[in-house]
């Protein structure tokens, strides 16, 4: 059975009880007229001024008879989640709370966890097998992240749509390894292109379509992309279940995420950061905290819907991308 997905969940317990577990997100964003699910929520009642994510979400499993149970992340992600899982039960759909605890304590992710494992009907000795199945897809995808930052033969947007696939692993686990072992053995033979500004992306993926090309346009690549590298958990193999996940920094405090970005500008010797925020999101407060504790120059980018880089937005970008360069020039 396919159990659709608001953000990401251990979905190692999902796999264990036999099911696919499917990213909305993904499919709204990856479908070629986005736009469309957007306009069949508000259309529903949705605001004109709430989440297009959230909207997307809906409209996608209006058109998808063939999801009729959803995992809604209620703790750890946002109180939008909670209102459409109500709509959606509203609708008819069942379904599945989760919710990340308020604090990483390993101890309270694991009770979080034994309850959705509770939920599937599946043991700790049922689970093991899935997460060591994923564990290995998640060493591959750290190795995809070295090619990008390390070795510069993957691009910040070929970085990206490996990682956040890690949220459901397309559905394949098997198909999605051999994907991607292909995409390395191809990779490797690739002359490395070294950037001439090194970026890190942070908060949720960019709804902005064009947005990496547009920034290797200018000159940059993004060697960080600080959310889908969470959910792609490469420290996985070391822990436990409940450990991986109580590392895993997105549903926690805001601190967290800062610890997990100052460690990436040191190793990948970042020159900027670019902290996207989603237009009605609460994070968007949480750039505050960025600009205080980060010491590096931070552009926040801002988007509502799907589109592409606007002319305003090229010009915050193109300055940005040159105060870089005559800051790194200058030293």
């Amino acid at each position: 059975m396919l159990i659709g997905i608001t953000s990401t969940i251990p979905s190692e317990i999902v796999y264990a009880a036999g099911h696919t577990p499917c990213d909305l997100n993904n499919i709204f964003i990856n479908d070629s007229n986005p736009q469309h699910y957007i306009e069949k929520a508000e259309r529903s009642g949705f605001p004109v001024t709430g989440c297009a994510w959230i909207k997307g979400i809906y409209g996608v499993l209006g058109e998808r008879p063939d999801i009729t149970k959803i995992i809604v992340v209620s703790g750890g992600d946002c109180s939008n989640s909670i209102a459409l899982g109500e709509v959606l039960k509203h609708d008819g759909h069942c379904i599945i709370p989760f919710s990340y605890p308020p604090t990483a304590e390993t101890a309270a992710v694991e009770s979080s966890l034994n309850l959705l494992a509770t939920e599937f009907m599946v043991t700790p000795e049922a689970i093991r097998p899935s997460k060591q199945k994923l564990d290995l897809i998640r060493c591959r995808l750290q190795e995809l992240d070295r090619l990008t930052w390390q070795e510069h033969r993957i691009s910040g947007q070929e970085n990206l749509e490996f990682l956040v696939s890690a949220s459901d692993f397309r559905g394949a686990p098997e198909g999605f390894l051999e994907t991607l072992e292909i995409f390395l053995e191809t990779a490797r033979q690739r002359p490395a292109k070294p950037p001439e500004i090194r970026l890190g992306l942070v908060g949720v993926p960019p709804i902005l379509s064009d947005l990496f090309p547009t920034l290797e346009s200018l000159g940059a690549e993004v060697l960080f992309n600080e959310v889908p590298r969470q959910f792609a958990m490469p420290w996985a193999k070391s822990c436990s279940l409940a450990e991986q996940y109580s590392h895993y920094t997105y549903p926690y405090q805001f601190s967290r995420r800062v610890n997990d970005i100052e460690t990436a500008i040191q190793q990948r010797h970042l020159d900027g950061i670019i902290h996207y925020t989603q237009s009605f999101c609460f994070r968007q407060i949480e750039d505050i905290i960025l600009k205080r504790e980060i010491d590096l120059p931070v552009l926040t980018l801002e988007a509502d819907r799907p589109t592409t880089v606007d002319g305003r937005t090229l010009t915050r970008l193109e300055t940005f991308i040159e105060m870089l360069r005559w800051k790194k020039s200058s030293k």
